[in-house]
C-alpha cells in the first residue's frame, strides 16, 4: 500500500476553531506563480494526479497535495514541556504537553492564567509535527478564480449566520462578539479574505487553489 503523503498548512486561530466546529471544510490559497491568460487549468475530481495548471512549457501542481494526501495543521501554540504546567485534562487520558491559541481567546480566564504562568505563544510556522492535533485528508483540489466561489463554498470556508438566528452572515470574530454582518456568505467571505490578505485582495481576483478536506484522526 503506497505511503500517505503529508503536507503542513498554516491556519489562524479563528479558522482552527471553524475546523474544530465543523464549519470549515475548504480553504483557498493563492496560486504562486499566477497562471497566465493562456494557461490551461484543471481540477482533481476523479483525477488521481491532483490539480494543476500548465502552459506549453510548465506544469504547476498544487503544493498542498492531491486527493488522499493529508494536511497537518500548524497553529499558534505553547510548548508546555518543562514548564510545570503539563497536566491531564482527563484523569485517564494522556498528559497535555501543548496548548493552543484557538482554545484560549484573548482576555479569557485561560488567557489570563497563561500570562500568570509567564507562558508565551509560538508562531504557527514553528510548530513541530509532534504538536499537531488536527489532521485533514484532502478530498478535492480545484484551480479557479477567487470570485468564482459559490454561496455554498463560501459557507464551507467557515463564515456563519448571526447567532441571533437572522439571515445575516458574519465573516470573522471581534473581541468577545461576532462582527461585520453581510447579506450573503460570499460577501462575508470576501471580507474575511481581505482581512487576511490585504484590503484589495478580493478585488484582485487571483487564481487560487481550492482545497477541500475532511478531518481524520491524527
Amino acid at each position: 500500500m503506497p505511503e500517505i503523503k503529508e503536507h503542513p498548512i498554516l491556519f489562524s486561530a479563528p479558522m482552527v476553531r471553524a475546523i474544530l466546529e465543523g464549519r470549515k471544510t475548504v480553504t483557498r490559497r493563492v496560486c504562486k506563480p499566477q497562471p497566465s491568460a493562456k494557461a490551461h487549468t484543471t481540477c482533481a475530481s476523479g483525477n488521481p494526479m491532483g490539480a494543476w495548471w500548465e502552459t506549453g512549457k510548465d506544469i504547476i501542481r498544487c503544493p498542498y497535495g492531491k486527493p488522499g494526501d493529508r494536511l497537518w495543521v500548524r497553529e499558534t501554540f505553547i510548548d508546555l514541556r518543562g514548564t510545570g504546567v503539563e497536566h491531564r485534562p482527563d484523569p485517564d487520558g494522556p498528559i497535555q504537553r501543548y496548548a493552543y491559541a484557538a482554545d484560549c481567546r484573548p482576555g479569557s480566564h485561560s488567557d489570563e492564567a497563561r500570562k500568570d504562568f509567564g507562558l508565551k505563544y509560538k508562531p504557527s510556522i514553528h510548530m513541530p509535527r509532534a504538536a499537531c492535533r488536527i489532521l485533514l485528508e484532502i478530498t478535492d483540489v480545484r484551480v479557479e478564480r477567487l470570485q468564482d466561489i459559490s454561496e455554498d463554498q463560501a459557507q464551507a470556508e467557515g463564515v456563519r449566520l448571526m447567532r441571533d438566528g437572522s439571515d445575516t452572515w458574519v465573516s470573522r470574530e471581534g473581541p468577545g462578539n461576532l462582527v461585520t454582518p453581510w447579506p450573503t456568505a460570499k460577501e462575508a467571505f470576501s471580507d474575511l479574505w481581505n482581512s487576511i490578505n490585504g484590503p484589495h485582495a478580493w478585488a484582485a481576483n487571483p487564481w487560487v487553489w481550492a482545497v477541500s478536506f475532511k478531518r481524520v484522526t491524527p
